[in-house]
């Protein structure tokens, strides 16, 4: 999938630890350089994973596409704060609830 950030565009793919080894130790990455978006598919067993695989890789995909974004606002340096990235990416969903309620789209 592609998808439009601020005018660049940045492909999105699953894969897995086997075929990306950069996924070993996350369960996605944002490569600027590439534009590539990439989120752990998440097919292997682990008995440590989450409950609802699904929405869980929802908010790896929000939180992917929070670090491209910034990093294309030009504020590489915000995009490297994970715990501005994560807030971002859970609260999201629920700002824009508000925004829609508020009707100030």
């Amino acid at each position: 999938m592609k998808i439009d950030v601020l005018g660049t565009m940045y492909r999105i793919r699953e894969s897995n630890e086997l075929d990306d080894p950069r996924l070993q130790n996350c369960d996605g990455y944002c490569d600027d350089t590439s534009k590539t978006l990439v989120v752990n598919e998440m097919t292997m067993i682990d008995p440590m994973s989450k409950d609802d695989l699904g929405e869980y890789k929802k908010l790896v995909t929000r939180h992917e596409l929070v670090h491209a974004f910034l990093f294309e606002s030009g504020l590489s340096e915000m995009s490297s704060d994970e715990t501005l990235v994560e807030w971002i990416a859970y609260q999201f969903p629920k700002m824009l609830k508000a925004f829609q309620k508020a009707e100030c789209l």
